[in-house]
């Protein structure tokens, strides 16, 4: 199994800068907070292990839980599905607003995220002899994604889902062996969707034997999110409802049905993103340890952030794995 490192760097402000972020989190959680006022049901056990979800504490009064045998956190209630996917599908509008997070800084997102993800995708095709497969992106609209999947010319079709339609729909949907793809596509979708088990068994019935998977997610076990907890300002719903542990996100592929060819945590920002909430909040309460790396020099911070990536511990992960017989 492959565990790869990246040679990509770039600031934080160029792709999720903390002050523009904050605008954006508030109307996720205020939108949460009113979906919630409605029919909704608690998560009383790990989707991930079935164990007995653990309190964990509040991103401002809304709870998270946490799974003892993975240390994934968990938003502790949802609304029904319906309402949860109208909520993920309103929250990406305001993403793409004019004057919303992702429309100001498109080019440098496309040029340092989306564009490295596209040529990490066809080094795997590379690898495993596939041309010009046909690629299932399981998303909520709008995909910052799709049209770089189309351009890229390494697919001869690219079929776009809806991630909460998909699990929802029931068996009606699953395809004959015709319409299958070779390979599927799921960019942070196990983070927000209600039923993360429910989407990788979908996606696996929409996959040849054999299919590839390409999974990125956010982790809990990673640098920054260990480091400040729930204090992390990347950590708010709907976007981050499931924040798996590296372990967890292995465990729950493995368990639907998929094997492993590579678990990489490539990010290149956990350093970046501690010293960012350090200079947003001064009070912010760090170890010795912590403090003495965020004061050191780039040249310190940078080599730091790059045992975090050879050692498993960015809290930006991204797998690649085979649906099995």
């Amino acid at each position: 199994m492959r565990s790869i490192q990246t040679q990509y760097s770039f600031p934080l402000a160029s792709v999720k800068p903390l002050e523009r972020l904050l605008d954006y989190r508030q109307r996720c959680l205020d939108l949460t907070r009113q979906v919630l006022q409605g029919p909704r049901r608690r998560r009383e056990k790990s989707p991930l292990t079935g164990a007995p979800l653990k309190p964990f504490g509040k991103v401002e009064d809304l709870e998270y839980s946490r799974c003892p045998e993975s240390n994934s956190l968990f938003l502790s209630e949802l609304p029904d599905w319906k309402a949860w996917a109208n909520l993920l599908a309103q929250v990406g509008q305001i993403r793409h607003s004019p004057g919303g997070l992702h429309l100001k800084l498109a080019q440098s997102r496309t040029d340092h995220v989306y564009a490295p993800k596209i040529e990490w995708i066809q080094e795997a095709l590379r690898l495993q002899g596939l041309k010009q497969p046909r690629v299932l992106e399981a998303v909520t609209s709008p995909s910052d994604l799709s049209h770089l999947l189309r351009d890229s010319g390494s697919f001869s079709e690219v079929v776009t889902l809806e991630e909460m339609t998909l699990i929802h729909s029931g068996d009606s949907a699953k395809p004959s062996g015709t319409q299958a793809v070779e390979v599927a596509v799921l960019m942070e979708s196990l983070d927000r969707v209600d039923d993360p088990a429910g989407l990788l068994n979908r996606v696996a019935s929409h996959l040849v034997e054999g299919g590839l998977l390409f999974v990125t997610g956010l982790v809990s076990s990673g640098f920054d999110m260990a480091v400040l907890g729930l204090h992390n300002l990347y950590l708010y719903p709907p976007d981050r409802a499931n924040c798996f542990s590296l372990q967890g996100l292995r465990r729950l592929l493995e368990e639907n049905g998929f094997s492993l060819l590579e678990v990489s945590t490539p990010g290149v920002l956990d350093v970046e993103i501690v010293r960012a909430h350090a200079q947003l909040d001064p009070s912010l309460a760090l170890s010795p340890f912590e403090q003495q790396l965020i004061d050191s020099d780039e040249e310190t911070r940078g080599e730091f952030q790059t045992f975090l990536q050879q050692r498993g511990l960015s809290s930006f992960a991204r797998m690649v794995a085979r649906k099995r017989p």
